[in-house]
């Protein structure tokens, strides 16, 4: 079964890993006349490079999470990328299938940017599709994985934890975390109901269904990636097993923190276009999913840490 998932990760990084080679290479396939990625090729290049090594890492931690030798690994060498691709990989699970069905519903809707295209809609399916089949078998191995190295993590009841167990700066960190979500998600909430403040003028023009999904889904992550870390931290419910929100605040966490550093990356970037500027609210949102995410991810590895010991 590990083989045959390790395989199925890495044939899945193929087409993505195929498609920036090429792009690099000079290629346009994928792209059409006057799209917006043909503006600077010079930071088009260094980006595809960059996520080439990113989507390569799957293929490493695919063979680190089914050899031997992988057992031997130090627990933050290994959980910190599985971590950071949980996040960036999990809210493309739920939030593709969640805008091909409202396209299914509402009708095709074709990817632009400030009226222009963007890239061949064929792309966003194979690329996407890669992706879903990337999380699914990855996260099956890293299940497998922490099975058999880390099940004490997860053991037993919320209500069977050390009363003190994460202590109180955690605690603290916990709910400045949870105060700092209330704006991130206060501005998804109303761009995914239709609301236009606070977004840029070439974003409003660029906005369809899948804008509307993809909002909803990062409000999601959040009260998620709270809602399960304070759980652990304050010991809610204690007649709850300990495993399901520890692997919803995994998944949250990095959900959350790292789609917020990927989006503030991209902001920072230079625009080619005045209207394409993110907005000070546009960055402020990005920002606050960053921290958030980074701060509960701090409060989860706390809980295992002293789990574990």
């Amino acid at each position: 079964m590990k083989k045959t998932l390790r395989a199925l990760a890495v044939l899945a990084t193929l087409p993505y890993i195929s498609l920036k080679i090429a792009w690099v290479a000079g290629s346009r396939i994928g792209i059409p006349e006057n799209s917006v990625l043909l503006d600077d090729p010079g930071l088009m290049a260094a980006v595809n490079a960059v996520t080439i090594l990113m989507d390569a890492g799957v293929v490493v931690l695919a063979l680190l999470l089914t050899q031997t030798w992988g057992l031997r690994v130090r627990s933050w060498l290994l959980g910190l990328p599985m971590w950071a691709a949980t996040g960036l990989l999990a809210p493309i699970v739920i939030g593709f299938p969640a805008q091909l069905a409202t396209t299914a519903i509402a009708g095709a809707e074709q990817h632009t940017a400030g009226g222009r295209p963007f890239l061949d809609e064929w792309v966003f399916s194979v690329v996407y599709g890669g992706f879903i089949v990337q999380a699914l078998a990855l996260g099956t191995l890293f299940v497998l994985y922490a099975r058999g190295r880390w099940s004490h993590l997860w053991a037993g009841r919320i209500g069977d934890l050390a009363p003190d167990l994460t202590g109180r700066a955690t605690r603290a960190t916990a709910v400045t975390a949870s105060v700092l979500a209330l704006l991130p998600a206060a501005l998804h909430l109303l761009w995914a109901s239709g609301a236009e403040r606070g977004l840029s003028a070439g974003r409003i023009a660029d906005r369809t269904s899948d804008f509307h999904v993809l909002e909803a889904v990062r409000v999601a992550f959040l009260l998620v990636a709270v809602a399960a870390v304070l759980t652990l931290v304050f010991r809610l419910g204690k007649a709850r097993r300990v495993g399901t929100p520890l692997a919803l605040a995994w998944v949250g966490t990095g959900g959350v923190g790292c789609w917020g550093a990927w989006m503030m990356l991209g902001a920072l970037m230079p625009a080619s276009d005045p209207a394409k500027e993110p907005t000070a609210l546009m960055i402020t949102s990005y920002a606050g999913e960053m921290i958030t995410g980074f701060l509960l991810a701090g409060c989860l590895t706390v809980f295992l840490r002293r789990r574990g010991a």
